[in-house]
């Protein structure tokens, strides 16, 4: 059986390589950093993190996440060219598809880009229209779709009265990307400032809130928001995603790979992207847009 090296950094690209790597069989080296490294721990404790240089050299051919936190995937890409080694890049997202593989004005493409959906595709293709891509079922939505029904046949997908905001860096994002922190026109702490002034828009129950940094952001990066809201707010006990989002009736966040698990769940979904942000970028019609609902409430 081929041996094939799975390289990951960012969490999104990770939750795809292990799960395919759980349902193929496959026999696999690992080369992770950064909040990959956590993820193939709980989903793959048999695979231990080694360097890219004896994976690639061990590996018959390589498959990579994609991501904008480091340049570990990019770096991947050019060993495996330069040792004539296949290259496969799985995209997790659905938005920054050029940018997840340029790197100092060069593009870095790998042999094959696989996406896990028709929009996904349609986006990919006209990104990279002479480049190979392929549609190929995402391991990560299937196995996030059996754990939702058994957590349905045992009645545990009903949710707490909750709302679980989910953050992501686009600050970060936007600074390593373009050298303009304000790049996207807001900032996660903005977005979460937005939701928190508004959320009785989208909810009038006062529900509590759980606020879940993103897993390459620390713990204590939006304590601020603690003392923002008259509701009681918390934050992630260390759950996975999925277990916040079944606890949840409501999920908030940007345009985070965590609305669309929410999506599958069947919980409420809201952008929180403030007025004078780059619009959500998620093509899935079934997302709120909390700017919406406070234009609409102002008249």
């Amino acid at each position: 059986m081929a041996m094939v090296a799975l390289v990951a950094h960012d969490a999104g690209g990770a939750e795809i390589l292990s799960s395919w790597a759980r349902r193929n069989g496959a026999t696999c080296l690992l080369v992770a950093e950064g909040p990959a490294v956590a993820i193939f721990h709980r989903k793959c404790p048999e695979l231990t993190p080694m360097p890219l240089e004896e994976a690639v050299a061990a590996a018959d051919w390589l498959m990579c996440g994609s991501g904008w936190q480091s340049g570990l995937e990019r770096d991947a890409i050019r060993a495996g060219r330069a040792a004539s080694k296949k290259t496969v890049t799985f995209l997790d997202h659905w938005v920054n598809y050029r940018e997840r593989f340029e790197e100092n004005a060069e593009l870095i493409l790998p042999d094959e880009i696989l996406v896990g959906d028709e929009e996904a595709l349609r986006i990919a293709q006209a990104a990279f229209p002479r480049h190979p891509v392929r549609l190929e079922e995402n391991p990560y939505v299937l196995e996030l779709r059996d754990e939702i029904a058994a957590a349905e046949l045992a009645s545990q997908s009903d949710g707490s009265g909750s709302i679980l905001y989910v953050c992501e860096p686009v600050e970060e994002h936007a600074e390593r990307a373009y050298g303009n922190p304000h790049h996207f026109g807001y900032t996660e702490h903005e977005a979460l400032k937005f939701f928190l002034d508004n959320v009785d828009r989208l909810d009038p129950d006062g529900r509590a809130i759980v606020v879940r940094p993103h897993p390459s952001e620390t713990a204590d990066k939006y304590s601020w928001a603690a003392n923002a809201s008259i509701r009681p707010i918390s934050f992630s006990d260390g759950k996975t995603l999925l277990e916040e989002t079944l606890a949840a009736d409501v999920v908030v966040g940007c345009e985070s790979m965590a609305l669309f698990v929410a999506m599958l769940a069947g919980r409420r979904v809201v952008s929180a992207i403030p007025p004078g942000g780059r619009p959500c970028q998620l093509p899935h019609p079934g997302i709120e847009h909390l700017a919406s609902l406070e234009a609409k409430a102002r008249g």
